[in-house]
């Protein structure tokens, strides 16, 4: 698997509310554009071998490029796969919807939850949106955010734009009681 190209986003929010955000609220996102494990070869009943060829691997690349441009502890992070037109959704789900994909950032993050995730099959430069949570407990209410991604030439029709995102906190202000309080 070789990436067609590896794009980085870094979000910094300073202010929220008309208030400083102290310590900064910083989300790092790395994706990678690569081909299509399945490109061209029409319905594949079984995804193993197109899985266990790629989603180690695309693993391996994003998580430690995440983690060195957050350039703080992940608190809360996701994944998304979005499919060019000529390939199906369950190609990006089958890359990383295994622990050959999401070890790999679990690790990295000293995490224990299951990775959020967003898929959807997309032109070039569509707008997707990746969901994050909190790395050790999925019910802390702070941390349910979302990050913006666009990159303006992927996926091509045969490509799949695997990304990983993590934040350094949760949301800036955040104001909810924990969910404990209604239960």
């Amino acid at each position: 698997m070789t990436p067609r190209k590896i794009v980085t986003i870094i979000e910094e929010t300073l202010t929220e509310g008309g208030r400083p955000v102290a310590p900064e609220a910083r989300v790092a996102i790395v994706a990678a554009v690569i081909p299509n494990p399945w490109a061209g070869e029409g319905f594949v009943d079984d995804l193993t071998d197109g899985i266990a060829r790629t989603a180690s691997e695309v693993g391996a690349l994003l998580a430690p490029r995440v983690v060195a441009a957050l350039g703080a502890p992940i608190e809360a992070y996701g994944k998304a796969a979005i499919v060019g037109v000529d390939g199906e959704i369950e190609h990006g789900s089958g890359l990383i919807h295994t622990l050959q994909f999401g070890d790999h950032f679990r690790q990295a993050a000293n995490a224990t939850t299951l990775l959020p995730a967003v898929e959807k099959r997309g032109t070039p430069g569509i707008t997707f949106d990746i969901p994050l949570k909190h790395i050790t407990d999925a019910t802390i209410r702070s941390h349910h955010q979302s990050v913006e991604v666009r990159i303006a030439d992927a996926p091509h029709a045969n490509e799949i734009v695997i990304a990983l995102a993590g934040a350094s906190r949760g949301r800036p202000q955040q104001r909810l009681a924990p969910l404990s309080s209604e239960q």
